[in-house]
């Protein structure tokens, strides 16, 4: 069974940086799209990037210029580099991965003070 699990949340000031990882474990088949969504406290889950197998990315608008997703496929890595972080970026991040289902990791907590 996949496993996701994340790491890299915390709190961070508006306009600083911080990167999130996931590592996936446990598949016995390759894994198609990896990404982000993420959660903010009364607000339903939104998506925040994907990235294929092939590298193709889709983005949140909101999140457009500031983040970047990448993969390593030999690693079954999923990274986040999010940068000019601002208040409303605060969330718990998910991870995301799709092999024949969905798996979602346990989610990493991001909190930017203004």
């Amino acid at each position: 069974q996949v496993q996701l699990v994340e790491s890299g949340g915390g709190l961070v000031q508006a306009g600083e940086s911080l990167s999130l990882s996931c590592a996936a474990s446990g598949s016995r088949f390759s894994i198609n799209t990896m990404g982000w969504y993420r959660q903010a406290p009364g607000k339903q889950r939104e998506l925040v990037a994907l990235i294929s197998r092939g590298g193709s990315t889709n983005y949140a608008d909101s999140v457009k210029g500031r983040f970047t997703i990448s993969r390593d496929n030999a690693k079954n890595m999923v990274y986040l580099q999010m940068s000019s972080l601002k208040p409303e970026d605060t969330a718990v991040y998910s991870c995301y991965a799709r092999v024949l289902g969905e798996v979602w990791g346990q989610g990493t907590q991001v909190t930017v003070s203004a």
